[in-house]
């Protein structure tokens, strides 16, 4: 027999865990003793959903600052120095005046992926391209070329291209054409103080230029030119922007 006295209890009956009435006979009767245990009390309803708009909150502010951080990290986009860009073009015929401008252009039309007429050999130029690189020398022409070294890659379309541009083709620089990694760096090793540098290349190398200065890297199209000065305060290299040949229209150079 035991008593009901908490001493003597068992630690799991002391902690409430069992609500059972005690009968037991003590000085001749019967004597019944009744345990009250605690019962735990659960969080209430308002306090769940506290909780829940906390955490709720917390997730949402994570996310965000997530999709903050991706966009940060999204490459800038190259601008378009056409179609009414006052102030790129401003800052690009001031860069030029001055010598301090490095001009990649892609090869006009490659005939080997063309069913137009080509100009010589397959992998060159179509014919209708000629007038194009023409064109685009033109108003090179209109910035002007006494201060400007030219280069083109080796191969054909590109030595037609500059020919067309220019009147003119370099004995062809393979670094124009194998470019991965490499194409800012070399391009700055060229680039002679005071004289203006263009490069007719290819789409790869410019996208290479672009990944250089961690830009966006769209495919431009044939002839498309893209410019980089080197007048900046820490003479660090930056990206002006992009014309298409389409867009040489919209443009108006005052050197």
């Amino acid at each position: 027999m035991w008593h009901s006295s908490s001493a003597t209890r068992p630690a799991w009956l002391r902690q409430g865990l069992l609500d059972t009435p005690d009968h037991s006979l003590k000085g001749g009767r019967n004597v019944t003793t009744r345990l009250v245990l605690a019962q735990a009390k659960g969080p209430s309803l308002g306090r769940i959903l506290a909780r829940y708009k906390r955490r709720l909150a917390w997730s949402l502010g994570l996310g965000l600052t997530l999709l903050a951080g991706l966009y940060l990290l999204q490459p800038t986009a190259v601008p378009d120095l056409a179609h009414g860009n006052a102030s790129g073009l401003k800052a690009l015929t001031s860069s030029w005046a001055k010598g301090d401008m490095i001009v990649l252009v892609r090869h006009v039309e490659r005939c080997d992926r063309s069913n137009a007429a080509c100009l010589g050999p397959t992998d060159g130029i179509t014919d209708r391209a000629r007038d194009v690189a023409v064109a685009l020398g033109a108003r090179f022409e209109q910035l002007g070329l006494a201060h400007t070294d030219i280069y083109n890659s080796p191969l054909s379309r590109t030595a037609q291209t500059a020919g067309y541009m220019f009147s003119k083709v370099s004995s062809g620089d393979n670094w124009l054409f194998n470019c991965r990694g490499s194409m800012l760096r070399d391009a700055l090793a060229h680039k002679v103080a005071g004289r203006n540098l263009v490069l007719v290349t290819h789409s790869e190398c410019m996208a290479q230029l672009e990944r250089d200065l961690r830009l966006a890297t769209p495919t431009l199209g044939y002839g498309a030119a893209l410019f980089v000065t080197t007048d900046t305060l820490d003479g660090a290299p930056k990206m002006l922007g992009s014309i298409e040949a389409s867009d040489w229209r919209s443009v108006s150079l005052k050197p």
